[in-house]
């Protein structure tokens, strides 16, 4: 993995200071900026992917559509158009709709603690994902979503947390 600083920040996403992304994730206890996006079609249902084997934390399992962290000096939305395209190739217009922030074991006895910007878009089209970052995708009802997230919660990624949330902000 890379040597990239993640920004920290307070509960209100004031920044209050930089560390390397690893470290934040070792250490668990530092809150951190992030930006999660989530397309939907014309059907309203989200295109999710399966993260690559080769990810340091969350391998093989279902997220949304791309999630990432800013750089330092970075725009959130700018963040997650630059993640959208670098991962699933897509290039599509996006809102921020919320935040929340939450903790959760990601694997690897690593710890995610973010204040993540939820940004969602509208795409109809045929995503080109780049193999190093995801190993498969699928569009989902959230009905699905949800349901299959009850049986089968080890098959996705902790920080899907949001799903009602979205559930909520999408109807």
């Amino acid at each position: 993995m890379e040597n990239i600083n993640v920004v920290l920040v307070d509960e209100n996403d004031n920044e209050i200071g930089l560390e390397e992304k690893l470290k934040a994730h070792q250490n668990g206890a530092k809150l951190h900026r992030a930006v999660s996006v989530l397309l939907f079609n014309s059907k309203g249902q989200l295109l999710m992917q399966r993260r690559a084997l080769s990810k340091y934390h969350s391998q093989g399992k279902w997220a949304n559509t791309c999630c990432s962290h800013p750089f330092p000096g970075e725009d959130n939305l700018a963040a997650a158009q630059r993640r959208l395209k670098e991962e699933m190739g897509v290039e599509c217009r996006l809102k921020e709709a919320f935040h929340y922030t939450y903790k959760a074991e990601v694997g690897n006895g690593l710890t995610e603690h973010e204040y993540d910007h939820i940004f969602f878009g509208e795409f109809d089209g045929m995503p080109k994902p780049n193999k190093d970052e995801v190993m498969d995708w699928k569009w989902m009802s959230l009905k699905d979503l949800r349901a299959d997230m009850s049986r089968n919660p080890q098959n996705y990624a902790p920080w899907l947390s949001f799903t009602d949330e979205v559930i909520n902000r999408r109807n």
